[in-house]
């Protein structure tokens, strides 16, 4: 490499920068939520999120105005970044689906398509959840660690569960035997909320 080369200035040093943060996440098929949420970021700081939520229509060059044409050019300049930023970090199989899609298209059918995914992993984690109960031999503790699994999985299916609720679910989840321990909980919770009603 000349010195000439080593002394040239980057262009568009910022793309670099953008697909390094975004490669922090590549989507697999099953991390939709995580893998946008890290693409909008991104894309906010370089103000190109308008391209998600955009579709890039075409204009006619007899017709429109030098600003229609300036607004499409640079419409055009920043999907074509944007997308090549959303195919590099997904996996192979995905990519050789979406490689010529525009990302308004792109984020349009990937969040339909994973969208049902949620809906479907979200009702059996819900049902998981409300008929777990402990296996046997299992100590209690092994068994609540996994319904917080269950509580954490909805979390991030975009499903808080209320703390109550949770607690609540856990409780009746218990064996029998730990009748007198759920209604010692009850009891003293209620005597808290007496004492501190707010």
């Amino acid at each position: 490499m000349s010195s000439a080369d080593q002394s040239a200035p980057q262009s568009n040093s910022s793309v670099p920068s953008i697909l390094s943060l975004c490669s922090r996440v590549q989507l697999n098929g099953t991390n939709y939520n995580d893998w946008i949420r890290n693409i909008k970021m991104a894309l906010r700081y370089e103000n190109k999120e308008y391209v998600l939520e955009t579709e890039l229509v075409d204009v006619d060059p007899e017709t429109a105005t030098p600003e229609e044409i300036a607004s499409y050019q640079k419409h055009t300049d920043d999907a074509t970044k944007v997308a090549c930023i959303m195919i590099a970090t997904m996996n192979p199989e995905l990519q050789r689906i979406y490689e010529d899609y525009w990302p308004y298209e792109m984020h349009k059918e990937l969040a339909e398509k994973f969208r049902k995914q949620e809906r479907i992993e979200r009702c059996e984690v819900v049902k998981d959840f409300t008929n777990s109960k402990p296996k046997d031999g299992e100590s209690i503790c092994t068994h609540v660690q996994r319904m917080q699994g269950y509580v954490e999985r909805l979390r991030k299916l975009a499903m808080p569960v209320p703390e109550q609720l949770a607690v609540d679910i856990v409780l009746n989840s218990l064996p029998s035997s730990y009748d007198q321990f759920r209604l010692a909980y009850h009891l003293n919770n209620n005597q808290a909320n007496m004492a501190d009603p707010f």
